[in-house]
């Protein structure tokens, strides 16, 4: 991990390069982050290198830092967008990892019908994945299978009165409640998305 001073140097790096396409020159990082000697930032930029946050391309100059790869399974997380009251974007480079949510051996995709579940942003149409387990904690969304025949999309509660209660996410929508050996929990949703293209 790198230093605070560290970091804010990876973070100007990695922004000029995303705008510039270059990146900057070791006086053009001391400037910014206010440090005077370029030994020092020199220095700072040896460690990223160590760390594998940064790259050179080649050995010539200083514009030819670049940034490491990224895994097939990453994605940049570039900060934050209003969807109500406009807010100041704020770059934030994180990186979010899909395989953590999506893939594995004990992942699978179903594709959601009806609208049951839209108070909790899943529409028709929508793509959900669903780790594969045969438990759930009370408020999950659930794969639940149904006298071993209809598959839904719930939330999970189990009743103190020893019932199980499968709840929509839609207010006009009745739970439906069952005797617990009825219900086996198929998994647990991790994820879900929709295409607009």
């Amino acid at each position: 991990m790198p230093t605070e001073t560290g970091q804010r140097i990876l973070d100007f790096v990695t922004g000029y390069i995303y705008e510039h396409e270059q990146s900057p020159t070791l006086s053009e990082i001391g400037r910014h982050c206010g440090i005077k000697s370029v030994g020092t930032v020199h220095r700072y930029i040896g460690q990223l290198l160590d760390e594998g946050l940064l790259r050179r391309a080649d050995e010539s100059g200083w514009r030819n830092l670049t940034l490491p790869e990224l895994k097939v399974t990453e994605l940049p997380l570039l900060g934050r967008i209003a969807a109500g009251q406009p807010i100041e974007a704020i770059e934030d480079q994180q990186h979010i990892d899909l395989a953590d949510a999506l893939l594995g051996q004990d992942r699978f995709v179903l594709m959601v019908q009806g609208d049951s579940m839209v108070d909790a942003g899943i529409l028709d149409g929508d793509s959900v994945i669903i780790k594969r387990q045969q438990r759930a904690e009370n408020g999950e969304i659930v794969c639940a299978l149904i006298d071993q025949e209809e598959a839904t999309l719930k939330r999970f509660f189990k009743r103190s009165d020893g019932m199980v209660e499968l709840k929509a996410e839609n207010r006009t929508i009745s739970p439906m409640i069952y005797q617990a050996r009825r219900v086996t929990i198929q998994g647990v949703l991790k994820a879900s998305f929709r295409r607009y293209v």
